[in-house]
């Protein structure tokens, strides 16, 4: 009762809602003021109050005006909220999470009428959802800012980020933003292939808006039409599901022909002449079936950026990179200790999205022969296999010793056994070895050039380089079959490329960095990063 009397100004003479309410509930009333557990926003400064013994407040210009009686004596401070100004109590409001205003609508009939000021909601807008439009504008159409607040931003806050759609091994990266007075899905694609260091394309797959009073509309944004009706609905957390309503709209007069032509332009920035590569032409072919029959109808699974750590070689994040007759693909490059794993998140064929692409073991750097020998790829393939030689025995070492331990763990009656002293020295050595590489993650760059016989899509690749790794990159058959992890080369060129020498496939992969800053894509937590990519990786397999 103390805490309603603060919050309404209002004691035992003038009455309090609650204490109201209670006293019709004790008569078998229902009790208008009952609070309700719902919190939409839409509630929040909406509908009419129950016009009891509050109907005595005056209002001037649409705001509310505490009677004098309430004011106290002169220089008194005031007691309770009410005592304020409306214009101090419209800021206050107006700093409160737009969540929080429906419970606040429900404490009296003034503080649902001052939650009708549109200042409020105006700024909600800008300061949760960075909408920097004028929306004094919104006026004429006769939508308010509340409006825009809880039947567009608010209602679909949960598809706001990055996403990654299921469209079979190709996969593919959406990003989800508040876009002026529109909620807008963009596609990124890779710039045309073999151009790594060239900008995203970017293209729109749907958008919400509200245009009137009752609801948003949503509006599918594929095709050469312009936009038309589509659908969004919300699958459970962290995937939601798009559909169009008006397919036909996605056609082209002159058929498959003209639609396949007009896709291999914007996909490939060339026609089907141009490309002379026989298994080349397949493969596109095979992507424009393979896509086109969705029809935008998508389901969508969301991918957070990985996190970062002062420790980490470069900055993780996206990367576009090169791979053959593919063209080019979305990598993401993420840190993990001593690991370092680059995860597709758009794929092909023979290596699907989500799938680990390369490896990287951190704790093996290599030492490149000087530019002459670098040339000859027997020497370059002598000391990748080396290193994968120590790499295995270290393995080996390592599970002997959790052999050891697991036993002694057993023997309860005996203390702990500790590791062999020559592997237990050996593995310690290792560890700090591997420790001091990562501390020194750029030393003076060194001349660079691909071995003889290596083929590259890329010949504009960086001729000095910081440092190289051993690492792992996976090789599969067409449809992922025979998957296997094959040794090769990790090169460092700088902060924002990189590239991987595919021993066995004489191959050579350039990624460079996509600099695009992507809003609501941070994972909540380390965890649920590492939660995301397990995810992708089952679904992909």
């Amino acid at each position: 009762m103390a805490v309603c009397a603060r919050l309404c100004g209002v004691g035992p003479a003038r009455g309090c809602r609650r204490r109201g309410a209670a006293r019709e509930q004790r008569r078998g009333g229902a009790g208008d003021s009952e609070p309700d557990t719902d919190t939409d926003p839409e509630e929040a400064g909406g509908g009419g109050a129950t016009e009891d013994e509050e109907a005595a407040e005056r209002i001037e210009g649409g705001r509310p005006v505490p009677q004098p009686a309430e004011a106290g004596p002169a220089g008194r401070a005031p007691l309770s909220l009410l005592e304020l100004p409306p214009e101090l109590l419209v800021q206050i409001f107006g700093s409160l999470p737009g969540t929080d205003l429906p419970s606040l609508a429900r404490v009296c009939t003034t503080f649902r009428r001052i939650l009708r000021t549109d200042t409020i909601w105006r700024r909600r807008c800008r300061e949760e959802y960075g909408v920097c439009e004028n929306l004094r504008k919104l006026e004429i159409t006769g939508v308010s800012c509340r409006d825009v607040y809880a039947k567009l931003l608010h209602r679909y806050r949960h598809i706001l980020g990055l996403w990654q759609p299921d469209i079979g091994p190709y996969g593919g990266l959406l990003n989800v933003v508040v876009d002026g007075l529109f909620i807008i899905g963009w596609m990124y694609l890779p710039p045309h292939d073999p151009h790594v260091d060239d900008p995203m394309r970017f293209k729109p797959l749907f958008r919400i808006h509200l245009m009137e009073r009752k609801c948003a509309t949503v509006e599918c944004m594929y095709g050469h039409k312009g936009p038309h009706n589509g659908h969004i609905q919300i699958v459970k957390k962290d995937e939601f599901s798009t559909k169009c309503n008006q397919t036909d709209h996605h056609r082209m007069s002159g058929g498959r022909q003209e639609e396949f032509r007009t896709w291999l332009r914007e996909e490939w920035g060339r026609t089907l002449e141009d490309i002379f590569h026989e298994h080349m032409q397949e493969l596109i072919l095979m992507k424009f079936i393979y896509t086109s029959q969705y029809d935008n109808c998508l389901t969508y699974r969301r991918i957070y950026l990985p996190p970062s750590s002062p420790d980490d070689l470069i900055k993780p994040g996206l990367f576009k990179g090169t791979y053959g007759s593919h063209g080019l693909e979305i990598v993401m490059l993420s840190f993990h200790g001593k690991k370092a794993k680059g995860t597709k998140i758009t794929g092909d064929p023979n290596i699907p999205a989500g799938q680990q692409t390369v490896e990287i073991d951190l704790a093996h750097p290599l030492q490149l022969p000087d530019i002459e020998n670098l040339r000859d790829f027997s020497e370059l393939s002598r000391i990748v296999l080396e290193v994968q030689e120590q790499v295995r025995r270290e393995e080996q070492e390592e599970e002997h010793r959790q052999e050891e331990e697991d036993r002694s763990q057993q023997a309860a009656s005996q203390p702990a056994a500790k590791p062999l002293g020559g592997e237990g020295a050996e593995g310690e050595e290792t560890a700090a070895g591997a420790e001091g590489t990562t501390q020194d993650k750029a030393p003076a760059s060194q001349p660079f050039v691909l071995p003889m016989g290596v083929i590259s899509r890329n010949e504009d690749y960086p001729r000095t380089c910081r440092i190289c790794f051993y690492g792992t990159g996976l090789i599969a058959g067409h449809g992922f079959t025979s998957p296997e992890r094959t040794p090769g080369v990790f090169v460092l060129f700088d902060d924002d490329r990189f590239g991987f020498i595919w021993l066995e496939l004489k191959s050579f992969s350039l990624y460079s960095r996509i600099k695009v800053s992507f809003q609501n894509a941070e994972a909540p937590s380390r965890e649920a990063f590492d939660e995301m990519l397990k995810n992708i990786q089952s679904l992909a397999t």
